[in-house]
């Protein structure tokens, strides 16, 4: 089994005219996985997960050119992803003119009927408690929880200051926690 590529060695061939291609696919195998759990678990459904994970590497592989490495290049990637997933909960949400607890509701549903979701009932539970969420506290929860990303990562990826993170992530678990003890 090989290591994997470091991001300098994915850069370098991407910058490549004649190991662009090459570049770019080391580039998804290394990060596609990850991203569409972020998404997923965000968004719920499996086809729109699989949609804004496609939007997302179009968007990386139309941006990475112009990426200045001034932050690892698997947050700029999460954060080009996060900012996917955010936008279409608020267009789905605008779409329907409803309210988000509305869309909250439906993506609960999904979760009932989603046969690609493989967890027991206590995930289940959890995920709907997350799914309570404002998008940004669960797009906090998840990436602390499911990716475990660290406090500052996180900051990065949302461009958030680590104190206003931690006191969201508090928030969220405090939501979760009652929702689950409460049913």
């Amino acid at each position: 089994m090989s290591a994997a590529p470091t991001d300098l060695e994915i850069l370098q061939l991407f910058r490549q005219p004649a190991s662009r291609e090459k570049g770019f696919a080391m580039l998804m195998a290394e990060y596609q996985e990850s991203v569409y759990w972020m998404i997923r678990r965000i968004v719920i459904d499996h086809d729109d997960a699989n949609d804004l994970t496609q939007e997302t590497f179009v968007k990386i592989w139309n941006h990475l050119d112009s990426f200045r490495e001034e932050s690892r290049l698997f947050t700029w990637i999460y954060r080009i992803a996060a900012n996917e997933a955010l936008g279409f909960l608020r267009k789905r949400k605008l779409q329907r003119l409803i309210p988000f607890s509305s869309v909250e509701y439906r993506m609960r549903q999904q979760l009932q009927d989603d046969h690609y979701f493989t967890g027991d009932e206590i995930q289940r539970k959890l995920q709907q408690a997350i799914d309570t969420l404002p998008p940004r506290q669960k797009m906090i929860f998840t990436m602390r929880y499911y990716d475990e990303l660290s406090y500052e990562q996180i900051a990065e990826i949302l461009n958030l200051t680590v104190g206003a993170l931690k006191a969201s992530y508090h928030h969220a678990v405090k939501k979760i926690e009652n929702i689950l003890t409460s049913n």
